[in-house]
């Protein structure tokens, strides 16, 4: 009886010695590049400072275009005049969609507003 255990011990050995497949040494290499390449430095841009009050401000509510933003951003433009009264509320309706650049747009906020909350959808 043990002759025939270690029988069938050895010839499972040898069979999943044999049949494992290719030893390391064997197996073919290959060579992978990698797609990413190297990526830019990040620069970093620091948030612009918070005002210290809204009174007597300008700040621009920006539509993106965002299918039924404009009613929303409409009214809370009317909300917020009403809780800031001293701040100029305007809303404007930004040129193409998200990814586009609107430099006139920018130009206006950059040249008479103080600050800006853009709607990007919901």
């Amino acid at each position: 009886m043990k002759t025939r255990i270690c029988a069938v011990l050895l010839a499972v050995v040898f069979a999943v010695f044999l049949y494992s497949g290719v030893s390391p040494a064997q197996e073919p290499k290959i060579t992978v590049l990698n797609p990413l390449g190297q990526p830019p430095a990040i620069a970093r841009v620091p948030m612009a400072p918070r005002l210290d009050t809204l009174d007597g401000k300008t700040i621009f509510i920006v539509d993106i275009g965002f299918t039924d933003t404009h009613q929303f951003l409409t009214e809370m433009q009317k909300l917020l005049s009403e809780r800031y009264p001293k701040t100029n509320w305007l809303v404007r309706t930004k040129a193409g969609t998200y990814f586009d650049d609107d430099p006139k747009l920018w130009a206006e906020i950059k040249g008479t507003g103080h600050g800006m909350i853009i709607g990007v959808g919901h």
